[in-house]
């Protein structure tokens, strides 16, 4: 996308706290995505895929993006947010965009505290879908004090394309943007505050109450989060459909994402849509034989 056609940053002040969100699109559906370990809304357009994806989405819904407190453009703080306080700045959010009821696209860690989110403001959630997540981490616990130390040591390097984005992790060109994605979203300093905090996450006493219709996506062979783990969230909320996909990739803008985007636009609408690829080649299509045609008649 054109830097001069990219969503604005804007600031929506959750107590004392500002948090900078985007907004996309127009369309009758409010569609809140809640990110993963780290975010930045502005530099994250710079990841190939990922704003024909948010464009995608937005054909059918308004959709808002959003960084964490003390992450990305947001106000930095000492520590790491709770998931109660996180579920406050997805309040001030809507509240700031006029939202009285959304869908929340939980991504990755971002899963734990929507399904949270779902199960305690059911009236302020139509749909709920939860990309490659979890409800607790105990397979991501394995040897974590090591895990953690490394993690830190190497921040701002880039490893985390390994199992965040496995399929372009021997390109130079993508390990240098997550890199850089990674120094921009968080400090060393805060990415370990925020690993420290995702180890005590346990959601699984909350998701037996959530009410509202959930959708659990994940991939077979997800290299961050395994997919057994999202298969035990899905087999705890009573109201959940799972859906898997084949790949590796953790980040859900990555290879064939038009199955998964079709599932997501179904499951919130109940239609599915042609992609705008196929749009555009329709419209191409059309543009062609009218010129043909033109000619033709000038002739």
């Amino acid at each position: 996308m054109d830097s001069h056609t990219r969503p604005e940053t804007r600031y929506a002040l959750s107590g004392d706290v500002s948090i900078a969100y985007q907004v996309m699109g127009s369309g009758p559906i409010d569609l809140i995505m809640v990110p993963g370990i780290i975010s930045h809304v502005e530099f994250q357009h710079e990841a190939p895929g990922y704003t024909a994806f948010l464009r995608r989405l937005s054909a059918f819904a308004r959709v808002i993006t959003f960084d964490k407190r003390g992450q990305g453009l947001s106000d930095r703080i000492a520590g790491a947010p709770s998931l109660e306080t996180r579920m406050d700045d997805v309040r001030a959010i809507m509240d700031a965009v006029r939202s009285e009821r959304a869908a929340i696209l939980g991504f990755s860690e971002g899963c734990a505290m929507s399904a949270m989110f779902a199960a305690t403001y059911p009236e302020r959630v139509s749909h709920l879908v939860l990309f490659g997540g979890f409800a607790v981490p105990r397979m991501l616990l394995d040897d974590f004090e090591r895990q953690m130390e490394e993690r830190v040591k190497r921040w701002g390097t880039g490893a985390m394309i390994k199992t965040a984005w496995p399929s372009q992790a021997s390109n130079p060109e993508a390990v240098e943007l997550v890199a850089k994605f990674e120094r921009l979203s968080a400090s060393p300093g805060g990415i370990k505050a925020y690993t420290l905090m995702n180890a005590q996450i346990d959601v699984r006493p909350v998701l037996p109450s959530i009410s509202v219709p959930t959708l659990v996506l994940h991939r077979k062979g997800d290299q961050q989060v395994p997919v057994d783990l999202g298969r035990d969230l899905a087999t705890q909320i009573r109201t959940a459909r799972l859906i898997e996909y084949p790949g590796r990739d953790h980040v859900f803008w990555s290879g064939d994402t038009e199955a998964l985007l079709g599932d997501i636009e179904e499951f919130i609408t109940g239609g599915r849509h042609a992609a705008q690829s196929d749009l555009e080649r329709v419209l191409a299509t059309v543009l062609f034989t009218d010129i043909v045609d033109s000619t033709r008649n000038a002739a």
